[in-house]
């Protein structure tokens, strides 16, 4: 393959390789696809800016010298499969006859909770999948999302979003897997393993640093140090790029961060997207730019004097390809090219890179055509009965039940369900609240009004009619989840009066740039629940009555004033287009809830506490401050309708040497008398380092089913390099010394305290390192 590229780079005109480096949406510009379809209604945009950027060339001019990647040719208009598969087949025909050379695109989508096309299936969102704290789950919906593309002729996806969560008023918080990265890791590679097992490009975003904005706004400044930038935030992209036979992935391509860390923006960052991300992970995909960060170096960031400079520097520090239009990767880079501002090498490095993935993809093959590549469109069903199976599984285990209270399960063998139901609250008849940001109904369809949402999307109340069949259910809202209108509470309060338990939904409605409360662009100034709905809540609890609350939100929201108050109390991190059943499930008690919080959820609405990675001096409530930063609920947190104890904690060795491994083990048995699933999680913490450390970081986690009384040993082999961090020098270390053991069920209830002691000398732990902990589950016999 490497010779057939480089063959080929050497007819190509310098024209001809730096076209291979931009890209042409045609979906932008209204009008300008040849789709069938309705003309948008509504300016909405769909990625930032959008509207700032002038219609671009006619795709004919666009791909006169070839042409690297088309742009969301589903993504961008409600169209059917066939309609689509027509489309891409026209344009893919245009730049394969607007050139000399004839090469084919690659076709790229949005992908993050199912392939965001009309009709496809909506999956919960990414902070869900960290609540199953599943990988497997997770892989298994990245293959089903993967084939669906794959059908279409789509080569690449957009997903997933690596980010490490930092600050919870971040709108993209529901894009993101938690905010421990270990977890993020973990379920982040075994979505890249799911959706590239099906033949389609993962691409890890965004590449570095983007979640920890300064006052959580979106593209804000990074205030971080290098250390933690390697500690915490990279850690999960190098998981994700590492070799599958080490633990990894092997993503095949990287999507830079729009943020600045430190002054240097990502894009025109040598040392993150070449000395790092290639010299020393040695990846060898490729990086594409998030949509215009290339012209934002020069109109947002002003590090660059225009576009045709912004390109220059994009292109240097090692971004391969500019998406979604060519801006700065154009004519004015082959004439700074010509002048010899930037030498050629630039150009036929990321060339290289581009056409080494479309020979792996068969798009330099004698004979590919695009109507072969959508064969898999007839009779192509993008919301199958097996999606929403899936869908509904993965729904289902990302619940978590925060607190059974004195109502939950509504229903029981002894006491039978209620005769009367209050279903209030603006998330309980709005299904579109389980979506995020990024599902196609959100998404696209706010610019089509009169568009259906092109998949079955039951709410939570149609879902509770059925779950409680027997049941008189009144539905009242009571107010929008935004806004100050308190209007409804009077009809709300009175159907909780009347009732013998009132459920209330509350939280998010996903949007984009300021349309929504959660999602891209949509940052929250605090954490107190949006618009009035707070004070919904607070009329409803007043009653007397019992009242349990189901949260269903992109982020955590401040429930200090609940807790206790509630008779119930579920968080549902955007369950997707099954989640009015599996939320109704759950309630009912005919699911069992294993979900565990990936994020935690904070007691007051302020800024505390931070997330649960901090040194004593950020986690503890101690002498120098009055504000105390201890959640409501632990990371990690999730209860069930069953008992766990997790017990028996065994280490291998009292003092292993600082370049091996040791095994933990703990006994989890299920003390109840109902099947469920407990997640053990297991914590190291280095009580004297030469730098401060956290109280406690996650190093391993499992997922157990037990049946009632059963019981398992799990053991996690534990490599000494899952305790290195940077040290004073910069360099990645272990160090001798004491480590502590925690193993337990959340980041706040780990009953199994032990020690190690790593000995010999200090040493680095670099490329090549551990960065798995593997997990044995061994059944106990009864």
């Amino acid at each position: 393959m490497a010779d057939r590229v480089e063959a080929l780079l050497t007819v190509m005109s310098l024209e001809e390789k730096v076209a291979q480096l931009g890209s042409r949406w045609l979906g932008k510009d209204k009008g300008a696809t040849g789709a069938a379809g309705p003309e948008p209604e509504e300016s909405h945009n769909v990625a930032p800016m959008e509207d700032e950027f002038a219609a671009g060339a006619a795709l004919e001019d666009a791909s006169r010298h070839g042409l690297g990647h088309l742009t969301r040719v589903y993504g961008s208009y409600p169209l059917t499969v066939a309609e689509g598969a027509a489309e891409l087949v026209r344009q893919q025909r245009i730049v394969m006859g607007s050139s000399r050379l004839g090469i084919p695109a690659i076709v790229h989508e949005e992908c993050l909770t199912g392939f965001t096309a009309y009709g496809a299936s909506v999956y919960p969102s990414a902070t869900a999948w960290g609540a199953t704290f599943d990988p497997d789950l997770i892989e298994r919906m990245a293959a089903a999302i993967g084939r669906d593309m794959a059908a279409l002729g789509v080569h690449q996806g957009l997903s997933p979003v690596l980010d490490v969560v930092r600050d919870y008023r971040w709108g993209r918080v529901e894009e993101a897997i938690g905010e421990d990265p270990y977890l993020v890791s973990q379920v982040g590679a075994a979505y890249v393993r799911g959706l590239q097992s099906a033949g389609v490009i993962a691409t890890l975003k965004h590449f570095a640093g983007y979640s920890a904005a300064r006052g959580a706004r979106n593209h804000g400044p990074v205030p971080m140090g290098r250390r933690e930038l390697l500690d915490v935030i990279l850690p999960p992209f190098e998981t994700a790029i590492a070799p599958v036979a080490s633990g990894g992935a092997g993503a095949g391509s990287v999507m830079n961060s729009y943020s600045d860390v430190d002054g240097v923006p990502a894009g025109a960052d040598e040392w993150l997207l070449t000395d790092l991300l290639r010299d020393e992970w040695g990846f060898t995909g490729t990086v594409v730019s998030d949509y215009w960060a290339v012209p934002f170096l020069a109109s947002m960031h002003g590090v660059a004097a225009d576009n045709g400079d912004a390109g220059v520097r994009a292109l240097i520090s090692g971004i391969d390809v500019e998406l979604p239009d060519t801006i700065g990767y154009g004519d004015e880079l082959v004439a700074r090219v010509r002048s010899g501002e930037i030498s050629e090498e630039f150009v036929d490095r990321a060339a290289r890179r581009l056409l080494t993935q479309k020979a792996a993809l068969g798009l330099l093959d004698p004979g590919w055509t695009p109507e072969a590549s959508v064969t898999g469109a007839t009779d192509l069903d993008l919301d199958s009965p097996a999606n929403r199976t899936l869908a509904r599984e993965m729904a289902e285990r990302s619940i978590v039940l925060l607190d059974p209270g004195t109502a939950l399960p509504l229903r029981s063998s002894e006491t039978g369900q209620p005769a009367r139901i209050a279903v209030v609250g603006p998330c309980a008849d709005d299904a579109r609240t389980f979506l995020g940001c990024y599902a196609f109904p959100n998404h696209v369809l706010p610019r089509y009004p009169g568009v259906d949402a092109g998949i079955a999307l039951p709410s939570a109340w149609e879902a509770l009619k059925v779950e409680f069949d027997t049941s008189e259910i009144v539905y009242a809202a009571g107010c929008a989840v935004s806004g100050e209108d308190r209007s409804g509470f009077a009809e709300a309060v009175g159907a909780a009066q009347t009732a013998d338990v009132t459920v209330v939904f509350v939280g998010d409605l996903a949007g984009l740039f300021g349309k929504g409360t959660s999602g891209e662009g949509c940052d929250a100034e605090d954490l107190r629940l949006p618009g009035v709905q707070a004070d919904l809540v607070d009329a409803l609890l007043a009653t007397g009555k019992p009242v349990v609350v189901v949260v269903v939100s992109g982020r955590p929201y401040a429930l200090g004033d609940v807790a206790g108050r509630a008779a119930g109390l579920v968080q549902a991190f955007m369950p997707g287009e099954e989640g009015g059943a599996a939320i109704a499930g759950v309630l009912s008690g005919r699911v069992q809830p294993s979900g565990k919080l990936p994020v935690q959820i904070p007691r007051h609405p302020g800024g505390q506490p931070g997330t649960y990675l901090q040194p004593r001096l950020g986690a503890e409530h101690l002498g120098p401050s009055n504000l105390d930063p201890t959640p409501l609920y632990a990371f990690g947190h999730g209860r069930s309708y069953t008992t766990f104890t997790v017990d028996e904690l065994r280490i291998s060795a009292d003092r292993v040497p600082a370049d091996a491994e040791f095994t933990v083990t703990v006994r989890v048995t299920n003390t109840g008398e109902r099947a469920g699933a407990e997640v053990v999680q297991l914590y190291l913490a280095d009580p004297v380092a030469e730098v401060t450390r956290p109280v406690k970081q996650l190093v391993g986690f499992q997922r157990v089913e037990l049946a009632p009384g059963a019981a398992a040993d799990v053991v996690f082999a534990v490599h000494t390099d899952r305790a290195a961090f940077t040290g004073r020098r910069m360099r990645r270390i272990v160090e001798p010394g004491e480590l502590r053991v925690l193993v337990g069920v959340s980041a706040g209830d780990l009953p199994c305290e032990g020690s190690v002691e790593l000995t010999g000398d200090l040493r680095e732990a670099g490329p090549g390192r551990r960065l798995v902990t593997p997990v044995e589950v061994l059944p106990v016999d009864s």
